[in-house]
C-alpha cells in the first residue's frame, strides 16, 4: 500500500500536454515515432526504389518529383527520422547493457542522440542535393 503522503503527491488526472518530460524521456519518445513513421512510410519509400530501377525514363521522372521543395521536405524529415531512429537505437542497446544508466550519462547520452541525428541528416542533405 502506500502512505498517504504519497498518494496526495500523485496526480489526479494525466493532461500529456502538461507533463514535462526529461530529456531522455523526450528521446525515448521520439525513438518510438520515428520507428512507427518510418515503418509507415515504408511501402512508399519501396515503391520509389522500385520505380527508380524500372527504367531510365522512370528514373528521371522521381528525381524530377524529388526536385519540388515539399517533397524534399518530406524526404528531409524521413532521412531525419531514420537517423533519429538509428542513433537513439544505439543508446537504448547500451543502456541494455548497463552502460551510461547514470542520471548525468542519461543526459549526456540523450543530447548527443539529438545532435547526431541532426548533424548525420544534414550531412546526408549536403551529399544528396
Amino acid at each position: 500500500m502506500l502512505a498517504d503522503s504519497e498518494m496526495a503527491r500523485r496526480p489526479k488526472y494525466l493532461n500529456p500536454l502538461r507533463i514535462r518530460l526529461p530529456l531522455p524521456g523526450v528521446i525515448s519518445i521520439m525513438h518510438r515515432v520515428s520507428g512507427a513513421v518510418l515503418f509507415i512510410a515504408l511501402p512508399l519509400l519501396l515503391y520509389w526504389f522500385q520505380q527508380s530501377l524500372t527504367s531510365l525514363a522512370a528514373f528521371d521522372a522521381l528525381k524530377a518529383v524529388f526536385s519540388d521543395w515539399p517533397v524534399k521536405i518530406i524526404a528531409l524529415g524521413l532521412l531525419w527520422g531514420y537517423f533519429h531512429h538509428l542513433c537513439a537505437g544505439l543508446r537504448h542497446l547500451a543502456l541494455d547493457l548497463h552502460f551510461g544508466t547514470g542520471l548525468a550519462a542519461a543526459r549526456l547520452s540523450s543530447a548527443l542522440v539529438l545532435a547526431a541525428g541532426v548533424l548525420l541528416t544534414v550531412v546526408a542533405a549536403v551529399l544528396l542535393w
